[in-house]
């Protein structure tokens, strides 16, 4: 695979073969960032379990005590007293049947999270097949199923983040831009870490973090000693 000048002079900051503390990951994930955008910072957490079996799923929510950066449109389907309630905390869009038949004829999906009352469950069923690939789909594990539709759109819009195993057992996370600096990011990387170990199954058995690294959106993975995060 080729690669970018860029990313080229990136790697020549990164030692391959150190392991880096937490802090310092952060202050150097900033210097390998060459784009000419705000790259997003990403963690990636390769876990020792088997998510195949479900007493070693890992997945839960956590808010970023710096946010995310990234701007969020929320999507609230709910009715009545519940749909008022969505616009007074700021939802983006707010509807119910009318929603979700626009997802279902043109998989119109302009948003970034959806939050729904457990009511309205049966109907976004429907939707599932759409929503569910791109991770869009409501869950009361996320928080976003709820009839506190104005703690979980505050939530959202104060950066809370998802983590969830992929079938290779990492955890993939975005835990701001690079334009934070390497305090904000190191703190946004604690809680994360924080998070997950607080999650780790009862079943798991032997070593449960096997390795963490950080990137930016175009740069190479720095490795990171966990253990300073927590």
């Amino acid at each position: 695979m080729k690669r970018s000048k860029n990313y080229i002079e990136a790697t020549k900051l990164v030692d391959k073969t150190k392991i880096y503390d937490a802090k310092e990951a952060m202050d150097l994930v900033t210097k390998t960032s060459k784009a000419k955008f705000d790259e997003t910072v990403e963690l990636h957490v390769k876990l020792g379990v088997d998510g195949r079996n479900a007493d070693q799923q890992v997945r839960g929510v956590c808010v970023l005590p710096e946010g995310t950066g990234k701007s969020v449109r929320v999507l609230v389907i709910a009715r009545g007293d519940k749909a008022e309630e969505a616009r007074k905390a700021g939802a983006d869009i707010v509807g119910d049947d009318d929603v979700i038949a626009k997802i279902m004829s043109g998989n119109w999906l302009d948003f970034d999270v959806c939050i729904t009352t457990p009511d309205m469950m049966g109907a976004i069923g429907r939707c599932a097949r759409i929503l569910g690939p791109k991770g869009l789909m409501p869950n009361p594990k996320s928080g976003t199923v709820t009839m506190d539709v104005t703690k979980a759109i505050n939530d959202v819009k104060a950066g809370k983040v998802e983590y969830r195993l992929d079938k290779q057992n990492i955890i993939h996370v975005r835990i701001g831009k690079v334009s934070f600096g390497a305090e904000r990011l190191y703190r946004n990387l604690a809680t994360v870490m924080d998070a997950i170990i607080k999650a780790k199954p009862a079943a798991a058995k032997g070593t449960y973090i096997k390795s963490t690294y950080v990137a930016t959106t175009m740069g190479p993975s720095i490795k990171v000693n966990y253990t300073d995060a927590r």
